[in-house]
């Protein structure tokens, strides 16, 4: 019997990443005008990877200061879900990041700790977003949407603190 392996095709390249985080760090700044804070929680694994790229693109382009947080909780089961230091959030833009956004689910239960505050605005981001949602979410920054099947299962990997590429399976 043969075993079929997984086909991947390569959707971005690590350049082709690079400048879609540039154009995001411009589209965050463009819809949160005369911000003096911004906060970004990157969830741990590649997300928070993103989030890193993200906030050094930001800091080289404006004056604006940007703090970086990570979101800790286990993707296949969600549940507790911890950030790497207590934040005082009142008043704050926090920016959510993953790398993608499959069913929607990591970024409706990684935004818990946020609620639990009052920040002025929770916006969401990611690198990739697919088109099967199977939760309400709607990332306000995406670097690319893909029309895709049930079936398909996209990945970002990364070498360090640097995307290497992103897949679809």
């Amino acid at each position: 019997m043969k075993v079929r392996q997984m086909e991947r095709k390569l959707i971005l390249t690590g350049a082709h990443a690079a400048m879609k985080l540039r154009r995001l760090a411009y589209e965050i700044l463009e819809n949160n005008p005369g911000e003096q804070e911004l906060l970004l929680a990157g969830i741990m694994g590649c997300g928070l990877v993103v989030a890193s790229q993200l906030q050094s693109l930001l800091s080289e382009i404006s004056s604006v200061s940007v703090r970086l947080i990570s979101v800790d909780l286990d993707k296949e089961h969600p549940g507790a879900v911890t950030l790497s230091e207590s934040v005082a959030l009142d008043g704050k833009v926090v920016i959510l990041i993953d790398d993608v956004a499959n069913s929607g689910r990591t970024l409706l239960y990684a935004l818990r700790p946020f609620l639990e505050c009052h920040p002025r605005k929770i916006q969401t981001l990611v690198l990739v977003e697919r088109s099967h949602k199977a939760y309400p979410i709607h990332p306000d920054f995406v670097g690319l949407r893909l029309a895709t099947t049930i079936q398909d299962h996209v990945r970002v990997e990364v070498d360090g603190e640097l995307i290497t590429g992103a897949y679809i399976q």
